[in-house]
């Protein structure tokens, strides 16, 4: 029998593990799933702990449980992908060969690439909250927070959820609002973007909600170093800070650059439609893993599962990989005080607004601040946990991302809603 082996057993792997048990002969084909964690973790609730909304029980799952059943589960580190061997190398001895090969192996945060951050403050008055237990010791902190500066602040790009910076912000500006203490308080948010996002139409209204709230952005901010209570950038500005909430470098598995297969950042130089990875056509990539531009985020990983289980069944048949992902994602955007904001977009056009998923009927709406979008954002754990994870349909979401309802400028070729 032939082997795929999949590395990574979180949001991108675990879908991977299901769509493929469901479209392979399992008699010609055994599917592997390899993680070093047995923990699954609902990453976007990670943004709801420092406030309260969420604890960590909220987050966290048995990986084993979304594993389909007859798929190998293996907990054990990758040392190295031997890919002129077809055969992962574990960190215990033992080797693993494969036929094909998936790597979902997401990505992490780095604060030690930025000079002084890990040694000025680390989890005492700097704090990230893209790992659960950051955001839980954000919460304490936080939760005692009487007045001073904070920044918001990313090291730079590209990062997990590219959303994620702006919704800290805003639900910041909400909780000190909420707590009485706003007006003792500066926010600052710091970026190394030109304005407040990195698509104009979106960055121009999370700009003006952020001049509405009094949320100073500081743009162009390439940061050089970290001091004690200071951020300093490479053209020598400073940002002071009694608090620091920072997204720190995000990189890719060091197994990648253990196995020449990796970016600078360790991610997989991968076909940004078909997701075969470049160094071999028997590899695939997906999710967080890939150097792909499109956004590192849940909703990308449930629209690739689609195109990759297409594209592996074409590669086994010795056809041509026709199926074709348009970079599609979408992301709430939590802004505080019981609403949201939803953006779709893909590598061609940009968010817009209009309605999602149905065409003029919604029931979301498209770069508009509504409450029935802060709904939507918290029935995401849910739907993750539920529908998502389990490899069900969702109707009316496409891996293909549709233009009809959505007002399109010329720009796009495009005058009127469609």
């Amino acid at each position: 029998m032939k082997k795929i082996l999949i590395i990574g057993a979180g949001t991108a792997g675990t879908m991977m593990a299901v769509h493929l048990s469901r479209k392979l002969n399992r008699k010609e084909w055994i599917i592997t799933i390899l993680d070093k964690d047995e923990t699954h973790y609902y990453q976007p609730g990670y943004l709801f702990i420092p406030f309260g909304i969420y604890t960590k029980k909220d987050v966290i799952r048995k990986g084993a449980k979304y594993i389909p059943a007859g798929i190998e589960y293996l907990l054990a580190e990758a040392g190295e992908i031997a890919t002129d061997q077809n055969r992962v190398k574990l960190t215990d001895g033992r080797e693993i060969a494969y036929d094909i090969l998936i790597i979902a192996t997401g990505t992490d945060i780095h604060p030690e690439e930025t000079p002084g951050m890990a040694e000025n403050g680390w989890r005492e008055n700097i704090f990230d909250f893209y790992t659960a237990d950051g955001a839980c010791a954000l919460g304490e902190k936080m939760s005692g927070f009487k007045g001073g500066k904070v920044a918001i602040h990313v090291a730079e790009m590209p990062i997990k959820c590219p959303v994620a910076p702006l919704e800290i912000a805003f639900m910041a500006d909400w909780y000190f609002t909420k707590k009485g203490i706003r007006k003792d308080i500066q926010i600052d948010f710091v970026t190394p973007l030109s304005g407040a996002f990195s698509k104009p139409a979106t960055a121009k209204v999370m700009g003006h909600l952020m001049d509405e709230r009094g949320i100073n952005l500081v743009a162009d901010f390439g940061t050089e170093r970290v001091e004690r209570g200071k951020l300093i950038s490479y053209d020598n500005r400073t940002v002071e800070y009694d608090l620091l909430i920072t997204t720190p470098t995000n990189m890719g598995d060091a197994l990648m650059a253990r196995s020449n297969m990796g970016d600078d950042l360790n991610f997989v130089p991968t076909d940004k439609h078909t997701l075969q990875a470049k160094a071999k056509d028997n590899i695939f990539a997906l999710g967080d893993a890939t150097n792909l531009p499109s956004s590192k985020a849940g909703s990308v990983v449930h629209f690739q599962t689609e195109i990759l289980t297409k594209n592996i069944r074409s590669y086994i048949q010795g056809k041509e990989l026709k199926a074709s992902f348009d970079g599609h994602s979408n992301c709430f955007i939590e802004s505080g005080y019981g609403k949201a904001f939803l953006i779709d977009f893909n590598y061609d056009l940009d968010p817009v607004e209009g309605t999602y998923p149905l065409p003029f009927l919604g029931p979301f709406s498209l770069l508009k601040e509504t409450r029935l979008n802060h709904i939507g954002k918290l029935a995401m754990k849910f739907v993750y946990w539920n529908i998502l994870l389990r490899g069900i349909p969702v109707p009316g979401i496409s891996s293909k991302m549709g233009r009809a309802g959505k007002i399109i400028s010329e720009a796009s070729g495009v005058t009127s809603k469609i």
